[in-house]
Order: C-alpha cells, then structure tokens, then sequence
C-alpha cells in the first residue's frame, strides 16, 4: 500500500584485558544467541513478477503478478492503487507480500497507467466489474489456494480510491474473504457535498488528477459542471455517487474488514470510516479500526506500521493463522513530541478493547457568548476563511496543527464565537462534538462552517485540531431553525487552563459559499457535547534496552578497572591567562581505533567565552559527539589540548565539577523515583547536599507528581528532562547538551530554549548540539559547525546566518513568467523570484497590522519562567537574548500576511505544493557542509 545502542571503544591490549573483553563478547553472544537465530530462520527469498494486459468487456487493464519462491499454493492478494496513480505505487507492498507467502495481483484502473477506457469512480459496471474478472483470473493460476473450483482465498487491499474498491468488491463478490481499506470514502456523495455543501476545491483535484473532465464517463463529467457552475449539489448528483459507494452494498459486505482512516483528512474524514464499522459490523463480521496519523491532508502515513497490520490481517483471515496477533480493536495515533534530530512528530499509540464510536463519554461544555450573534457572508463568498488546503500534502496544515501551531485564518464580521471556561483538568476529545444552534438568515438557505478551536491561555494560540470544519446547509433558515451540528471526529488533548471555542463561520476556501450577501444571526440552544472515549488507554512507553544491559556493562568495565589499576599521569599545571574562559580547544585530533589516518576530529580549534549559548552543528558523522566525548574526559584525544577554565582536561579532573553534560543519553535506576535518582546521583559526587539546587533543577524538569514515580513508567521525553536536570544540579558553570530537546514536545521545547538563553545571562555557558536548526537559531549566540571531523566555520549566529523574512513556496509544476510577476505584484510582496523547485517570495515589512484580519494561531502570551516574565514564542519565533548579536525577522510561516498570500496564491491558481519559511540557518549550514547533511 503506497499511502506515497551507543558502542563502547577502547581497546584491551594485554593479556588479562583481552580475557575481560572475551567474557564480554561471550555474554553478549548468549544474549543475542535467540534474537540472531530468529532472524536466520525468518529470511526471505525474491518474488517472481509477471506483467500482462488483459482485456476485460473491450478494455485493456495492466496488471502485475507476484508469486513466492516457495513451491504449492498460496492465498491470493489484490493490492489496488490510489486515485491518479497506477499499479506501481503499491509494487513494494506487492513484493514484500508475495515473499511472506502471497499471490499478490495489482493493476492500473481504468483511465490509469497503460490501461485504457473511461474513469468511471469505481463504477460496478467498470472497476468493480474489473475486480471480479481479476479474481476469474487468479481462481487458475496454479500458484493461488482454492476454497472450490473457482473461488480463490483472496483478500482486497488499497488506499484512498483503492480502499473504496476493495469495499465494493468484498460488496459484490462473495469470493473475497478479508479486506484492508485505507483512507478511504463509504459514501462518496456525502465526501464530496457534506451536508448539501459542495467540495469544490477537492473536487476539482479530483478531476485534474484523473487527467481533465474528458477523461471521465461522460454522465460523470456532464454532474462535475453542472454542481460547478451551480455551486452546490442537486438530487441527481448525489444519487450518481451514492450508487458508486460501498454504503450501496453495505448490507452485503461480510468479511473481516481492517478500516485504516487518517486524522489529518479533510477529503475522507473519521466519519466515513465510523459508517463502514457499524455496518460491516451489523452484518456480523469481525471489525478493527485504525486512526493513523496522515491522511490525504498530509501528516505521516505510518507506512510501515500499517502494511504490517495488513499483513497481519491477512496472516490472520487468509492464512487461518489464529495464534497472529492482529492488534487491538481500536487504535488511534497520537502526538507525543517532536524528533530533535529531523524535527518530525513523535507518535504513539492508544486503544481499547472495543471500538468505541464517536459519541462515547460525552461531557457538557458549558459555552459563552452573546444571546445572539449576526454576521455576514459577503458578496462571492470573497475573501473566503482558510482551514485546510487541499493537495499541500506532507507540507499541509494539518501536520502543523498536531505540534500545537495554529495556522487558521477567520475574517472579522464573518463568523460567530462562542467560548467555554478553562478547562480545570485536562480533556483528551475522541470523536466528534456536536452542539445545537439556532439560525436565522435574510436568505432562504444559510451555509455555515462549523469548527471547534483549542483556545490557550488568555485567548492566544488558537489551534483547529487536524484543521477540519463541519459545512452545513440550513434550508429555510429565513424563518429561523435549530440545527443540530457534528462537529469533524478528531483526536485531540485540550491541556488544563486552555479553553474551547466554537465557530460558526459563512465561509470557507475548500468550500463553494452562496454568492449572494446575506447575513446570519445565531444562537447557542445548549451546551458543546464532547465525546472523550474513556476505554481507550496510551500505553507507556516500553523502557529502552539500555535500561537493562547498562548494569551489566557497567559492571565489566568495573572489573576491568580493578584488575587493571588505574595508571597515574603526569598533572599538566593551569594556564593563569585562560582561569576566566569556559572552554579552549587547541589542534584537538581523533582517530578511528586501529587507523592511523582516519579521523572522526582532526585539528579543531576554538574558544568559548562566558555568556556564550554555543551551538554545535554538523551532518551525522562530523565529529560533533566525539568531540563532547573528550571534552568530558570519557575518551582520550590523540592530538591537541582541551583546557576549561585553564585547567586541561583528564578523566576525573577536578575541574570537570564545574561542568554538568547530557551527552548520549542518562542512565538511571528504573526501580527509583525521578527525586530518588537525582539525589543518589548527587550523592555520588560527595558534594555538600546544599549545593545541589535540587529545587531549582527540579523546576527545570517541570515533571510535577511525577518525579515520585518509578523511572520505568517514565515516556521518552520525561526521562530526557529528568536527564536535563540531572546535567543542571549544582547549577555547573559550563553545561554541555547534546540533543537536549530529543522527546519533548513543542512547549516543553520552547522551555529549554528559554532555560538555555536565561542560563547563559547569568553569566553561565551552555553548549549545545542539535539537529534543530530553527531552534539552534533562536537559542545560540554563537556557532561551530563541524564536518568530516573538521572545523568548517566558527563565530557570532549574526555573521552565519543574517536574518530576514523570506517564504519559499514549493510548486506542484512550473508555471509561466507573467505568473511570477503577478505574484511579485501581490500587496505586502517586495518580491518574487524562482528557485529550485518554486519561488522565493520576501514578504514587504509592514508598518501596521491591518485591522481587517484576526492574528493568526501562532502569536503566543507571556508567561513566566523562573520568576521572571518572558515570551512563550512558538517553534520559529525570535526569542530575546541578552547576548545575542543578532535578531530575527517575524516568523513568515505563522504571519497573517504569510496566510493572506496562501489565499491569494490560490486564488491566481497557482499548484502551490508547500509553503514554509526560508530559513536562512539551514541555507548557511548546507552551503558550509557542501550539502552533504
């Protein structure tokens, strides 16, 4: 399905020290013995591929055949591709199925790839009809497994246009026996006209994608214009693609069913998955439900973790394997922070025994607001309120949404608001909201968009989870009615002190509005209702395996050090001129064990001085980590001099009490509390308690009831702030990080940043190494950046990077000069020019915000931290610095005028495929490093 530990070094040279590193090798042997076996017998052999083209009712389809190596007959898989695509998006899927044992069948549809004929959307005289010819097809190959004569065992997998023909062939053909839709519609007419309110910019991506309206059946192109010109749906549209959906047959489809739907979704909602489960499962057939990340909006499609799952499925119905664990009922992915080395989503997940639907554990949210409210939809529509953006992809708003960033944009006059209280505790929503309003419109049909936004504290920060709207069609709303909406099903953790706010809004850019100007007045006839899903559960985080061969290693390089003694060194004396600098590194060289001209450092040198926040940066492989490692006296350089504070630097320095490091991970004792390992790990210094600062350290860790639980219950990132702490105690006057924002989630990184910068302004130096580039660019003041070992450039952030305010808008295809220009022209653009891949637009520095349009979701409040006010700036925003030599421009991505000129982009209908900020740290990092990060 095409949804598109740490090593020890050294060396043991004598006799007894090879002995040592024998029983070690022998004891890690014994361990790995049964993991090494398993793999050994677990290999695969190639799959054997055939293509042909058949013909089928007078057209040709083009298809692919995967066979295993392995002699007999297996079951059969018909694996179907997603709209616009052909049968080679899922050839990987295909080849890792057939090596685990499946015939695997994929094709082109119809009007796809070498296949010919009209694109019908799934017509069950055309696509499904093709299906049912594919299984004649394989019911006589020799390789495929019989139920009888004819009736192959064969399951039906796909994603998106692909999911819904393997719905509507288990619906039509009795010989299916598992399915896997993915992503995916149950009923069409109510995806496209959600309602009574027409799709119109999916829609169009529809037919653009499927080459043009020509390339349809001519009954289909001829119900596109008309609902396009009309701008909302008529009767005979709707019963067109009802009768081209699985909630047609849905009374017929029986099988064992593994509906996998995406959050970030606004073509294909929840909703449409939570229809097909209640009917298959009426029907009396085994149903999981599966809520991933992605989705058509963009996100991670967990690609992995799915096709494992569908493998699973059809180990478990196909195979009649019982004893194959197909996972739980219900499983929903969750955010859980941020990767600090790509800067991607960390994902979880959640389930329950049960699939619990959309209303479970409903609570009344009591909402305020005005008796009544009126707004205006204006004259066109125009400009429209901006949710998702359709065919952004990996780069959409949604993905943007599930890190806490806010990137809606509602027009003032054109919406109402309703907001709750703060939430006293924290609320997880699982399903879909719903709330009662009354309507009354000077028209005879009112269309609203309704939304519910997670508001922070003092009303800043506003987020639309997955960026999802209900649209609405009130009929008769001249007269004035109650309507009932539902909200869009999410999955979404509103945390304590933030509040909830519904509204009601008369446009919509992915959406066709009425164009006449009416105005609307509504108000609230009860309370939000939000489902929370309470059977579901996250689980904790499994403990890193390290957890468990740390005592034991420790415990062979403690025997190694009492047999071997420990050799004395010469001291070499201070240096009196450099008692005052934090760091100076002089001509630092290490080679690779048993090499005598390859260097993981070669010739480094620089200086540190107090104040500095210095950061760290380079490829994978440049020398970064090793170079922290001798810094701290755990490995020996073979060339050069590291002196702190005058002092040069041994194992067991006495200088290095003045220095606290988080360097390739902490490691602490699972039975014991958070508090528990701080104090035995100060204790082990045999420093006076008092000069721990265990309470200024524990503030930093911010871990609250937490820091008295076991360590082993303990997620990811907590176990890296306990870490942080642990680096802080005895507040050190040098403090090195490596990947200290690895696990945290947006807020807590924000924190660190703000602990490093008020760290260093107390006179203290900090530094740190990270792949977080934007990050390394609000934080430091200073730069390093190393690669192949070398030391590339060195020096003030301001001198590297410049600043400025600078988008690059990636591009779906080309577009013509007068296009480029027309952008150039947009007001607030001081210019436009292309680059690899789309334009380099720099926004014009604006004098006045403009009072027409309401901030977006990214400008955060102050807050306090450490008894002193500071901002919470978001991921990208600029953050004061007392010692920074340089400023940032306002952050492009999270501006109003960055969301204005998404709306006037497509407006020009420009294929806009991604917008961002240019960040001028990542072009100064790639262009000093060659481009080989």
């Amino acid at each position: 399905m095409d949804l598109r530990l740490p090593t020890l070094r050294g060396q043991l040279r004598r006799p007894r020290h090879r002995r040592l590193l024998a029983a070690g090798a022998a004891l890690a042997v014994l361990a790995a013995a049964g993991t090494w076996t398993a793999v050994a017998s677990d290999e695969k052999t190639p799959a054997h591929r055939s293509d042909r083209i058949m013909a089928i009712d007078g057209v040709r389809i083009d298809t692919s055949y995967f066979t295993p190596a392995t002699a007999g007959r297996h079951p059969a898989v018909l694996l179907a591709h997603g709209f616009g695509g052909t049968k080679d998006d899922v050839r990987q899927q295909a080849e890792n199925l057939a090596e685990d044992g499946y015939a695997v069948l994929t094709w082109s549809a119809r009007g796809f790839g070498k296949s010919t004929g009209k694109i019908g959307l799934n017509d069950p005289k055309g696509e499904v009809k093709d299906v049912s010819k594919l299984i004649d097809w394989l019911a006589e190959q020799p390789q495929v497994q019989l139920d009888k004569t004819g009736d192959p065992r064969v399951g039906v997998a796909g994603a998106s246009y692909g999911g819904a023909i393997s719905l509507l062939a288990a619906g039509y053909d009795d010989r299916v026996d598992a399915i896997a839709p993915a992503i995916t519609y149950w009923n069409l007419a109510d995806a496209l006209f959600p309602n009574g309110v027409f799709k119109k910019l999916w829609a169009g991506i529809f037919v653009n994608s499927g080459g043009g309206c020509d390339n349809f059946q001519p009954e289909l192109c001829r119900m596109y214009e008309r609902v396009a010109e009309a701008g909302k749906p008529d009767a005979q549209a709707r019963a067109l693609l009802d009768a081209r959906s699985p909630s047609a047959v849905g009374t017929r489809i029986k099988v064992p069913t593994l509906l996998l739907q995406g959050q970030t979704d606004s073509l294909f909602p929840l909703g449409q998955a939570d229809a097909a489960a209640k009917a298959i499962r009426a029907n009396g057939a085994p149903v999981d439900v599966d809520w991933i990340a992605g989705g058509h909006d963009g996100g991670d499609m967990e690609t992995g973790r799915v096709q494992s799952r569908v493998r699973a499925w059809f180990d478990r119905y196909l195979k009649d394997d019982k004893a194959t664990d197909t996972g739980p009922a219900f499983r929903v992915t969750r955010t859980g922070g941020v990767d600090s080395t790509d800067g991607a989503a960390l994902l979880r997940g959640a389930s329950a025994d049960s699939y619990p639907g959309l209303e479970s554990g409903q609570k009344s949210i009591a909402l305020t607001g005005r008796r009544e409210q009126t707004f205006d939809n204006p004259a066109g529509a125009s400009p429209p309120a901006v949710s998702a953006l359709p065919g952004l992809g990996g780069g959409g708003l949604a993905q943007l949404s599930s890190l806490g960033v806010g990137v809606s944009l509602d027009f003032p006059g054109q919406y109402a608001r309703f907001e709750s209280a703060p939430v006293g505790s924290g609320l997880r929503v699982t399903g879909s909201p719903t709330v009662t309003v009354h309507v009354k419109s000077t028209s005879d049909d009112a269309v609203l968009f309704g939304k519910v936004y997670d508001v922070g504290p003092g009303g800043t920060s506003p987020v639309l989870p997955s960026q999802l709207v209900t649209p609405i069609r009130v009929e008769g709303a001249k007269a004035g009615k109650d309507v009932t909406i539902t909200l869009p099903a999410i999955d979404h953790e509103v945390e304590q002190g933030h509040r909830l706010r519904l509204v009601l809004a008369s446009t919509d850019l992915g959406y066709a509005s009425p164009t006449a100007p009416a105005t609307y007045t509504v108000s609230l006839k009860g309370d939000l209702k939000v489902p929370t899903a309470p059977g579901v559960t996250t689980a904790a985080a499994p403990l890193p395996s390290w957890v468990w061969w740390l005592p034991l290693v420790g415990a062979v390089i403690a025997l190694a050090l009492l047999l071997s003694g420990r050799r004395r060194t010469t001291a070499v004396p201070p240096d009196p001129a450099l008692a005052e600098v934090p760091l100076q590194i002089t001509d630092l060289s290490k080679r690779y064990a048993r090499s005598a001209d390859r260097y993981a450092v070669r010739e480094v040198s620089f200086r540190v001085e107090k104040g500095q926040v210095l950061g760290l940066l380079g490829p994978n492989g440049a020398g970064k980590t090793t170079t922290l490692r001798m810094l701290m006296g755990l490995i020996k350089p073979d060339d050069g001099e590291i002196r702190v504070f005058g002092h040069a630097i041994r194992p067991g320095a006495p200088v290095l009490s003045r220095v606290g490091a988080f360097v390739e991970g902490a490691g602490f004792l699972p039975h014991l509390s958070g508090r528990e390992n701080l104090e035995l790990y100060w204790a082990a210094t045999g420093r006076p308690p008092e000069d721990a600062h265990l309470d200024e350290a524990l503030e930093i860790a911010g871990l609250g009831d937490a820091l008295a639980r076991a360590v082993r219950t303990y997620s990811q990132g907590m176990r890296q702030r306990l870490a942080i702490a642990q680096a802080m105690l005895g507040l050190p006057d040098l403090l090195i990080l490596d990947e200290p924002t690895n696990g945290l989630d947006p807020p807590q990184i924000r924190e660190m940043r703000e602990v490093m910068i008020r760290y260093a302004a107390a006179g203290r130096t900090v530094i740190v190494s990270s792949h977080l580039l934007a990050e390394v660019e609000q934080s430091c003041t200073h730069l390093v950046v190393m690669d192949r070992g070398r030391l590339v450039q060195a020096g003030p952030v301001g001198e590297i990077i410049g600043s400025g305010d600078t988008l690059l808008v990636g591009l779906a295809s080309a577009i013509a000069d007068p296009l480029v220009e027309k952008v150039a022209a947009l007001p607030g653009v001081e210019s436009a020019v292309r680059a690899d891949g789309g334009l380099l637009v720099r926004l014009a520095p604006a004098d006045t915000p403009s009072p027409e349009v309401e901030p977006l979701a990214v400008v955060v409040p102050h807050r306090e931290v450490n008894g002193t006010e500071m901002p919470a700036a978001d991921e990208h925003a600029p953050v004061p610095h007392a010692n920074a030599p340089h400023t940032n421009a306002p952050p492009a991505d999270g501006s109003p005028a960055a969301a204005r000129l998404l709306v006037e982009l497509v407006r020009l209908e420009i294929p806009v495929a991604s917008l961002g900020p240019h960040r001028r740290l990542e072009d100064a990092f790639l262009t000093l490093i060659g481009g080989s990060a």
